[in-house]
């Protein structure tokens, strides 16, 4: 599975339709402080699902918007599509090529998509979670996240071996099934 491109529009500092090719084995996104480094890897970690807002440098969802300029007009909606090679079969669907599309609209709502069809953001988490592909996980690894590492902050060596070793995908599945048992006996008690 390989990460084949990204396209932006109206995210953050992105306010035309962007799209970044990923065409050899190494990419490097490189230039001046303030133009828009930083915002490709929130657009990255927003479209695969991440819900922290702070993490994503931001105080609201609407601060995902393009704001407008002098010289812009605000943009109504932000949206990121992230497009993979699935030749090799990583994720399970029959599909060669997999785009996964997230929208936020200024009126609040959000809609995901996976290769043009409307779905839910569980869909997409459930597709990708063989593969270590997900918002906090060490395949987007950014320059504060060296520094917990070499630390253990948090016991974020032990996360990223657990990811490694391909266990942490195990414990989600653990939590959301404790999460669904809670709920379920939350429903059984007598009132």
């Amino acid at each position: 599975m390989k990460l084949k491109s990204l396209e932006i529009k109206g995210f953050k500092s992105f306010a035309d339709k962007t799209t970044i090719r990923l065409d050899n084995q190494i990419t490097g996104i490189v230039g001046p402080n303030g133009c828009g480094k930083s915002n490709i890897v929130d657009a990255i970690r927003w479209v695969i699902g991440e819900h922290k807002i702070k993490t994503l440098r931001s105080d609201n969802l609407e601060d995902l918007i393009f704001n407008g300029s002098k010289t812009r007009n605000a943009s109504g909606l932000a949206e990121v599509s992230l497009t993979f090679e699935n030749t090799k079969n990583l994720l399970p669907t029959d599909f060669s090529e997999v785009t996964i599309t997230r929208r936020f609209y200024k009126n609040g709502e959000s809609e995901y998509k996976l290769n043009d069809v409307t779905c839910r953001l569980k869909d997409i988490t459930n597709l990708f979670l063989d593969t270590g592909v997900t918002s906090d996980s060490y395949s987007i690894i950014e320059l504060g996240m060296v520094d917990d590492i070499i630390k253990d902050k948090e016991n974020s060596r032990r996360r990223m071996l657990e990811q490694a070793a391909g266990i942490s995908i195990y414990k989600t599945r653990k939590k959301r099934s404790e999460a669904k048992i809670r709920r379920n006996r939350t429903r059984l008690k007598p009132n």
